[in-house]
């Protein structure tokens, strides 16, 4: 069988975790493949809510494996402590895995990206400074430390020292602080070392062996679209590839193997952070959409910044991921507008733009330009069937589909596991 891709078609917090939750039961394995925990995902089971920030949603279906692959950043205090979170509320988390190449998140790149996020100032990109991108750094800059390091204790120190030798000078010359000392360091990531052992695999074999037994892989991304470090509304963006093609790099995994990419969109748009927001409200119905859709991020804790669909940004997203499916989250959060705007291109220097601008400059400057559907005041989360919807929402989900380029597969239409329309199957 070959491997699916799921992953956020806007800014993140689409509502990726419900929508592999609901794959979960169905695939064999569940893959992170980027990010580290700046990033989280809620999934509601009966009456319990799990937050998961590192681990992989498939974590909570007991026939699935999940893993997590060389792409991601690893902090080894927070993946402990979600395990143990979990295992105290009756989860199993042994079938987990962790790629040995997998760079983790030591102390010092916390650290500096925490007094780097202060001392930009009102340039701040909007980091969550938990070393996610200090640690992408070293792995391009070659002086990243693996899963794997923590088990040769002459070789982890080396490259620990190789590390603060440039980050002391900078900490204590450029920002004032003390320097970190490099035995403190490696005695704090020996001490993870035996915990973390049980998981760690060659996982980019175990992932292709998979799919040669016929095997159903998903992989999940972390953020969204928008975010992707190429891809996305630079330097407004996270320090990977949330992108489809980043499966590929951050799992291990060929392109041809791929059969499938979802796209997830929520109903309207949200992002957390700093950066361009063309549809973004500062009026009541701003504070409408966060409150009614609790629009609090599941890692930050900060109030999302919300705003109108922008079906500008669901084409752009088809395109640069090859979106084969949409699912579309959040639709009841909607319920009660007579009216709503949907963002269906954007003015610029007093033209009409179709397309997402590649210039940073010009989508700063984006304008919106908005046609109004009509709305519906009937609960829907009952709804079970596409049938079952309001006319004017199924018309609401039609226009969408129309506007972004590829199919509506899933609608939710609330919170729980199984307030969940699926119009096709995703396998």
């Amino acid at each position: 069988m070959p491997a699916l891709v799921l992953l956020g078609a806007q800014w993140g917090d689409e509502g990726k975790g419900k929508a592999t939750d609901l794959l979960g039961g169905s695939v064999d394995y569940v893959v992170r493949y980027q990010g580290g925990n700046n990033a989280g995902h809620t999934v509601v089971v009966g009456d319990q809510k799990y937050a998961l920030h590192l681990l992989p949603s498939g974590i909570l279906s007991p026939g699935c494996t999940p893993v997590i692959g060389n792409g991601v950043v690893v902090d080894p205090s927070v993946l402990l402590s979600e395990l143990s979170g979990l295992n105290e509320r009756g989860v199993d988390t042994s079938k987990l895995l962790i790629s040995g190449n997998a760079h983790i998140i030591t102390p010092y790149n916390v650290t500096v990206d925490k007094v780097t996020e202060r001392f930009l100032g009102k340039r701040k990109i909007g980091t969550t400074g938990r070393g996610i991108g200090p640690t992408y750094a070293d792995k391009i800059n070659r002086v990243g430390i693996r899963v794997q390091d923590l088990y040769d204790e002459s070789i982890l120190t080396q490259k620990v020292e190789a590390a603060l030798d440039v980050k002391n000078q900078v900490l204590t010359k450029l920002y004032n602080r003390r320097a970190i000392a490099v035995d403190q360091v490696v005695e704090e990531l020996l001490g993870y070392a035996a915990k973390i052992e049980p998981y760690v695999a060659d996982t980019v074999l175990v992932l292709n062996q998979a799919l040669e037994d016929d095997k159903v892989v998903l992989f999940e991304g972390g953020q969204g679209t928008l975010l992707d470090i190429d891809h996305g509304t630079y330097p407004f963006v996270t320090s990977s590839n949330p992108t489809a093609g980043g499966a590929c790099t951050g799992a291990g995994v060929g392109p041809t193997k791929i059969s499938r990419v979802i796209g997830i969109l929520k109903a309207y748009t949200t992002r957390v952070g700093a950066g361009p927001f063309p549809t973004e409200l500062f009026d009541e119905d701003g504070e409408a959409l966060r409150r009614i859709g609790g629009e609090r991020g599941v890692t930050t804790g900060r109030d999302r910044r919300c705003g109108w669909f922008d079906a500008v940004i669901a084409r752009y997203a088809t395109r640069v991921n090859g979106l084969t499916d949409f699912f579309l989250t959040k639709l009841d959060v909607l319920t009660g507008w007579e009216e709503i705007p949907v963002c269906v291109a954007y003015e610029i220097d007093g033209k009409r733009v179709e397309e997402l601008p590649y210039s940073q400059s010009d989508f700063h400057h984006a304008k919106p330009v908005y046609e109004t559907l009509p709305g519906w005041s009937e609960d829907i989360t009952s709804a079970k069937s596409f049938s079952d919807l309001p006319k004017n929402a199924q018309n609401y989900v039609k226009a969408l589909e129309e506007m972004s380029g590829a199919p509506i597969s899933a609608i939710g239409v609330g919170p729980g596991r199984d307030e969940t329309i699926e119009i096709n199957s995703f396998l």
